[in-house]
């Protein structure tokens, strides 16, 4: 039954995933003003994109290593403000070796927090005793739609670069600096895997699947993140406000759908929503691809959102049922998030600069679509279920 200080954890965990999803759109919002700013051809654009996945694989790698002696909330405290610290100073920098410096340590952070606040967020599904990882995934994108939402405002009332890159992520500042003490320590995350049956080990075969979905997803998540505005500026000639709008729509679009996740996984089971998703996600895909004007794009680019919005939270709980060493399998799978943002910027950015922004999106449609053959993996193996305590 959970306590108290469960909740206190939630709590805690719930901001650190919205200070992630801020500090990340505030970023990826940005990358077009990033381009114009230093005189960034496409190819140029994707190297830079590139060195994000690259670089936070070994965070992820790393966080997951540190975590099984010290536990993941000493490593979100550091990493976390990190993460805070580099995008802040993305927008003042006016060098280009200071670029590719930030991205690479904003990658290291980013992947750091990434693999650490899902463990704490599987440490406390344990805790309850029911699917609860997608509100954590919910709230992220509630944070992503902010820092999208400063971007657009911002842009609209003509704001200087580094401000709108410095006033969301100050907000994020304040509220890791609060709530990160709060956050399960090592004992109190070893102690919920009482909640659970686990297995000693941790088996890679049952994890393949998730690793695949995650990979696939994230194509599909790179291609909206690096390439919705240069999409929107190139394909469909938009400006202005308009640039970042289509992924304040994707973020939206996935916390509307991220709200009742939870409660669908418990109804059905993870399998089924991950395949629905990957059906609505591969449809949404399809039509930035032959959308003829911005409502259609707009749209398409919502439906993508709904459909990914279940996929990672439900990999990374998976993932926490496979094994007692549950930082080593949640590492694991997260790696293959870079993995899947490292294929998509490259395969977008190469596409984008040779055949064009909306045959760009082309790849995503297929992998993703390849999601739904991976769902069954997702179906529990034992320990936590997905389904309502009886009461």
């Amino acid at each position: 039954m959970p306590t108290p200080r469960d909740t206190q954890a939630r709590v805690a965990t719930w901001a650190v995933f919205f200070v992630q999803g801020l500090c990340f759109a505030t970023l990826l919002t940005h990358v077009i003003d990033l381009q114009h700013r230093f005189g960034l051809s496409d190819g140029d654009l994707t190297l830079v994109l590139l060195l994000v996945p690259v670089i936070a694989g070994v965070g992820s790698a790393v966080a997951g290593l540190l975590a099984g002696r010290y536990g993941s909330r000493p490593i979100l405290r550091i990493s976390q403000v990190g993460v805070c610290v580099t995008v802040i100073l993305s927008g003042w920098n006016g060098q280009l070796a200071g670029l590719y410096a930030l991205s690479a340590a904003f990658g290291l952070f980013v992947g750091a927090v990434d693999a650490a606040m899902n463990m704490q967020a599987v440490a406390v599904e344990r805790r309850y005793g029911m699917s609860v990882l997608t509100g954590f995934h919910a709230v992220w994108s509630v944070g992503s739609m902010l820092g999208a939402g400063f971007n657009s405002a911002f842009s609209a009332l003509g704001v200087d670069l580094a401000w709108s890159f410095s006033v969301p992520v100050a907000i994020g500042v304040v509220i890791s600096v609060i709530m990160l003490p709060r956050l399960y320590s090592r004992e109190e995350e070893r102690a919920t895997e009482q909640a659970v049956q686990t297995t000693a080990r941790v088996p890679w075969r049952p994890i393949i699947p998730l690793c695949l979905a995650m990979a696939f997803l994230y194509v599909g998540d790179a291609a909206v993140s690096n390439y919705s505005t240069v999409y929107m500026e190139k394909a469909l000639s938009a400006s202005g406000w308009l640039l970042p709008f289509a992924y304040l729509v994707y973020q939206a679009a996935m916390l509307v759908a991220r709200v009742p996740g939870d409660f669908a996984v418990r109804r059905y089971g993870p399998a089924p929503v991950v395949r629905v998703g990957a059906v609505v996600a591969a449809v949404g895909t399809l039509g930035v691809v032959v959308a003829p004007g911005i409502l259609v794009a707009v749209v398409s680019f919502g439906l993508i959102g709904i459909g990914l919005s279940v996929i990672a939270p439900q990999s990374f709980s998976a993932a926490g049922r496979l094994g007692s060493g549950a930082e080593t399998a949640i590492a694991r799978v997260n790696l293959f998030n870079y993995v899947g943002f490292l294929v998509g910027a490259a395969v977008v950015g190469t596409l984008n600069d040779t055949v064009g922004a909306r045959v760009a999106f082309v790849p995503a449609v297929v992998l993703v679509a390849l999601i739904v053959v991976l769902a069954k993996g997702f179906e529990p193996r034992g320990g936590l279920v997905a389904q309502s305590p009886q009461r």
